[in-house]
């Protein structure tokens, strides 16, 4: 035992010499996760862009109507088993246990390839049945498609989760960005080679979703590398260590020590360390714990289904959408294919209002640990503070792209998609992006201080709601109406993750920071965005540039919003909203900002 324990100990010391300490890797994972979510994310929200130019309205309501019914089962698969893998593996690892953390990525991944089967056969099979309830055939080819990418993604996070137990972030980045890229180069080509033969529109749909097959394909065999190579190197560590402590000792016994021998000794000694690893208890009477591999299965489970439940509440809310408003606009007299690409229309806005949520989504992640640390070191004090900026920069960031997206949404519809066909859908949707990015943040302070389960509920109230208002406005306002069906209920579920919020924080805002002065710093920037947008366009129709040009409504998009974001920063910090303090912090364009703005006498 006493030789068992100096292992373990010398094993620990080499890792604390050659590793960097926890909290720097912590932050390097998160810098590199988080660039790798961004980037990703960009891809991703921009290539829907060129599935709509490419394939018109038609083949982007079809891809749109199935999209989310993907991500459900895809959460439903695969949503909480790579956390729980996450962590059980950093725990076997930080008890010395790396053989035992191999076996939950063996069994996990047993795990995750088997459902991905049973839920890829459940939906190929049943796709005429979730089309009827759909409302709409053309979609079938588009779920078949949508289906055989479960033979991938569920192991790909998977072994993502092992990755991250072993706090190395790279694998989950890289296969990230290659996922992004190879689902939208794959997507484009097969669009164009479609679009060539002629195929019908649900052929070219079908034909853009298995983008997400090939993506998740590749970053499939991209985590399968990053694999091999730590289990070359895990050998060739293992290797080094073994040889001066066992070899030495039975040489010196006259023993004949070959390869074989020194793997299976070695296996002997490591299984005695890894899997009956002595704890010591309060009585001081030593226990062997070792769990069999159904014990492990079902823990791996008790942690995952939770978590897995409350990932549901998201894409049930953009699931709403897809089983009610293509239903909805048919029984208003629409066929199968003006049903799609009335959806198509209503979701040209989709891209945008996800630009925004993702930089919320991209910098929820940094306020859990804040919101902890803040609360076991600061106190309620600090906890406020931290709250409260979180809420105003975030309500100013979503409320200016609601409104810049709202005032320049003809020219801006026009510069991405050819026409001006459902710009005020547009404008509406535009105002998902204020409750959207505040609700994501509000949601990621209460999960900082421990109200898990609180975020999912109000998303699941606003879901409910969104049911209520597509069936209410849907027939009588269109597409229009399931855009402001989507802002009311995206608003809802901010206004109650804010509410508990200030409960649980004793927060009391005043209601000229909440309400009066975002609302001048908005008009503000909307007026100086509409100005420029109108000057601009007058100065094409003075050259006989007609303003519904491609070219010419991106340049009056980029124009308004250029001047709209100048005079949204001058506004905020003439207001006091925006603080010295707050606009020193961010990295590298911030001084130099804060500077520009005290030689001009506008920040306090």
């Amino acid at each position: 035992m006493l030789r068992l324990n100096a292992r373990i100990h010398m094993e620990g010391t080499r890792k604390l010499i050659k590793q960097p300490s926890s909290g720097t890797r912590l932050l390097q994972g998160a810098f590199i996760l988080g660039l790798a979510a961004i980037i990703s994310k960009i891809i991703g929200a921009f290539q829907k862009i060129p599935l709509q130019n490419l394939g018109g309205d038609g083949v982007f309501g079809i891809y749109n109507t199935v999209y989310p019914l993907y991500m459900l089962i895809i959460t439903l698969a695969a949503a909480g088993l790579p956390l729980a893998v996450s962590k059980f593996v950093a725990e076997q690892n930080a008890l010395g246990r790396p053989d035992e953390s191999r076996r939950i990525i063996r069994l996990s991944s047993m795990l995750l390839g088997g459902l991905g089967m049973i839920t890829a056969m459940v939906m190929y099979g049943s796709a005429p049945w979730v089309a009827g309830l759909i409302g709409n055939q053309h979609v079938i080819p588009s779920i078949r498609a949508a289906s055989l990418a479960l033979l991938c993604v569920p192991l790909m996070t998977g072994l993502r989760g092992y990755f991250q137990g072993m706090q190395q972030m790279v694998p989950t980045a890289v296969s990230q960005v290659v996922e992004q890229t190879v689902r939208v180069t794959v997507m484009i080509v097969v669009l164009l080679w479609l679009i060539r033969q002629d195929a019908s529109l649900e052929t070219v749909a079908s034909g853009a979703m298995l983008g997400s097959v090939a993506g998740g394909c590749a970053g499939l065999i991209v985590m399968l590398g990053f694999v091999y190579r730590h289990r070359r190197k895990e050998q060739e560590v293992h290797s080094m260590d073994r040889e001066p402590m066992y070899t030495e000792d039975r040489k010196k016994k006259g023993e004949t020590v070959s390869e074989e021998s020194l793997d299976s000794g070695a296996d002997r000694h490591t299984g005695v360390v890894e899997h009956d690893v002595a704890v010591v208890g309060g009585s001081g009477q030593a226990r062997k714990i070792r769990r069999s591999n159904a014990e492990w299965m079902r823990t791996l489970l008790v942690y995952a289904i939770p978590v897995c439940l409350g990932s549901l509440a998201v894409p049930l809310m953009n699931l709403v959408d897809t089983f009610t408003v293509p239903r909805l606009l048919r029984g208003e007299g629409l066929d199968d294919m003006q049903t799609m690409v009335s959806f198509g229309i209503y979701n040209r806005g989709l891209p945008l209002v996800q630009l925004v949520t993702m930089l919320a989504t991209s910098l929820s992640v940094l306020f859990i640990p804040a919101m902890a640390e803040a609360r076991l070191k600061g106190g309620p004090e600090a906890v406020r503070k931290q709250a409260g900026m979180a809420l105003r920069w975030f309500w100013l960031i979503g409320l200016a792209a609601s409104a810049g997206l709202a005032v320049l949404a003809d020219p801006i519809n026009r510069m991405l998609y050819g026409d001006a066909a459902g710009t005020e859908a547009l404008r509406y949707m535009a105002l998902t992006a204020a409750g959207s990015t505040v609700s994501i943040i509000a949601a990621a302070l209460l999960q900082g201080l421990g109200a898990v389960r609180a975020p999912a509920f109000s998303m699941l109230a606003a879901a409910g709601v969104k049911v209520l208002l597509n069936v209410m406005l849907v027939p009588a306002l269109g597409i229009s109406g399931a855009a402001l069906a989507g802002a009311a209920a995206y608003m809802l579920a901010a206004g109650l993750n804010v509410v508990l919020l200030a409960r649980l924080t004793a927060m009391h805002p005043a209601p000229g920071a909440v309400l009066a002065k975002p609302a001048l710093v908005i008009a503000a920037m909307s007026l100086a965005a509409l100005g420029m947008a109108w000057a601009a366009e007058a100065v094409l129709g003075g050259l006989s540039i007609a303003a519904t040009h491609r070219l010419a409504a991106m340049g009056v998009s980029l124009l308004g919003i250029a001047a709209g974001a100048a005079v949204f920063v001058l506004a905020a910090a003439r207001t006091g909203l925006l603080t010295a303090a707050e606009l020193a912090a961010l990295p590298k364009l911030g001084p130099r900002l804060a500077q520009l703005l005290r030689r001009l006498r506008v920040l306090r």
